[in-house]
């Protein structure tokens, strides 16, 4: 009898990771699950104290509930922020403007997580507003870091350009301080060109607005000088040029930036990074270009001292010349000639005597030699009548015959005479 097959066993779910590190392709979290842990995760925060800029208000009449929008004050980060009434009223309090966009505050805060929406946000049982004595030390303390790394060094600022091809400016729509740079530079050089940018120069959005419009300038090969104005105002308006990041960007332009930011007496951070720093916007267009009458003037000027220069050179020349002409050498220039001439020709007088002399010396010599030579000769005595015997022939050819005995009879002989020869025999 063969033995049935049992029956197979149902298969088991998977277990579910339980832990972030151990989903898989094959084991994923849905994502109520994620959104309950991040929740439970979120819940598990702290209260926490959260500084930003007040973005926008939302209070909706008969809401139990108000809801800021709070921004980052260096980039375009934001959360949304609840408080009940009784907060916003004492932030309203304690603000001298109200509550109005720009506004710094600092926020205690817990951390919500709305897993529905997958949002956070933040709720709020104090906020404060940041006052203008904590901003100034905030900044002073930030000045004194940046010191610190030589973001103010003198020695790392660029000059700016003689005359640029192109003018970058960064400012506020439609302010009155483009219009300062604008036309001023055009009063003192007609032919000067822009790139203007206009951004929101103050309030949440200046940093990153001012920030991109300086490295989209920066970026134009043809831009020579990005100028950063603003009108005057007060410290709060001012201080996106004192952000931290804005300062940084500044110092990490390739190109020259002018700072023409408020007033004499306003002194941003900016100030102090950028390469020139002008007192008013006004002033920052007296900077960038030069003035076309006062290049003129002073291109007159030059011709002019160049004119006399030379006229002064020339006339010194010519003075100088005409002292050289009436010198005697140069009024009658053979003197360099006669005086060396007349030694040439006395020297080769002198030459040709002494030559003369050794030659006649010389003749004279040779012929008392010659007349010596004459009467030590054998021709003298063979002239006197003498001879000269010599065998002719034989053995002893050509031997003088000095005796008898040297020629035996029957022998040829040769007989030299002072004229001629003679040919014997001895007998």
């Amino acid at each position: 009898m063969s033995a049935q097959p049992s029956p197979q066993a149902p298969a088991e779910p998977p277990r579910r990771a339980g832990t972030a590190g151990e989903t898989s392709a094959e084991n994923p979290w849905p994502v109520r699950l994620l959104a309950s842990k991040m929740d439970a995760y979120i819940a598990r925060m702290p209260w926490t104290w959260v500084e930003g800029q007040v973005v926008q208000v939302s209070d909706r009449p008969g809401a139990h509930v108000v809801f800021l929008t709070l921004r980052d004050t260096d980039t375009d980060m934001s959360l949304t922020v609840t408080l009940t009434r009784r907060v916003l009223a004492r932030l309203r309090a304690a603000l001298p403007d109200g509550l109005r966009s720009g506004a710094r505050v600092v926020v205690h805060a817990k951390p919500e997580f709305y897993a529905k929406r997958g949002t956070l946000s933040l709720s709020a049982d104090d906020v404060r507003p940041v006052g203008v004595g904590e901003l100034l030390a905030r900044l002073e303390h930030l000045k004194r870091v940046l010191a610190a790394e030589g973001l103010f060094d003198p020695a790392r600022k660029k000059p700016l350009p003689f005359l640029p091809r192109v003018v970058g400016l960064v400012c506020g729509r439609a302010s009155a301080a483009e219009r300062d740079v604008v036309d001023n530079a055009r009063l003192r050089w007609p032919a000067v060109r822009f790139e203007v940018r206009e951004v929101a120069v103050q309030g949440p959005a200046a940093v990153t607005e001012v920030a991109a419009a300086l490295r989209e300038l920066d970026a134009l090969e043809e831009v020579d000088v990005v100028v950063l104005a603003r009108g005057g105002g007060s410290v709060e308006d001012l201080l996106p040029f004192s952000n931290e990041a804005l300062v940084r960007a500044v110092a990490d332009a390739r190109t020259p930036v002018v700072s023409a930011i408020g007033h004499e007496v306003d002194s941003p951070l900016l100030d102090l990074v950028a390469d020139v720093r002008a007192s008013t916007p006004t002033d920052a267009a007296r900077r960038v270009v030069p003035d076309v009458a006062e290049e003129l003037a002073r291109v007159e000027q030059l011709r002019s001292r160049a004119r006399r220069a030379v006229g002064a050179r020339v006339e010194r020349e010519e003075a100088a010349l005409r002292a050289l002409r009436s010198r005697p050498v140069l009024a009658d220039p053979h003197v360099l000639v006669d005086a060396p001439a007349a030694e040439v020709a006395r020297l080769r007088e002198r030459a040709r005597h002494g030559l003369e002399g050794r030659v006649h010396r010389a003749a004279l010599e040779v012929e008392r030699l010659r007349a010596a030579v004459r009467a030590l000769s054998p021709r003298s005595t063979l002239l006197r009548g003498y001879a000269v015997v010599q065998v002719a022939a034989g053995e002893g050819a050509g031997r003088v015959v000095r005796e008898p005995g040297d020629a035996p009879a029957g022998t040829a002989l040769r007989v030299l005479l002072a004229d001629g020869e003679l040919a014997a025999r001895a007998r």
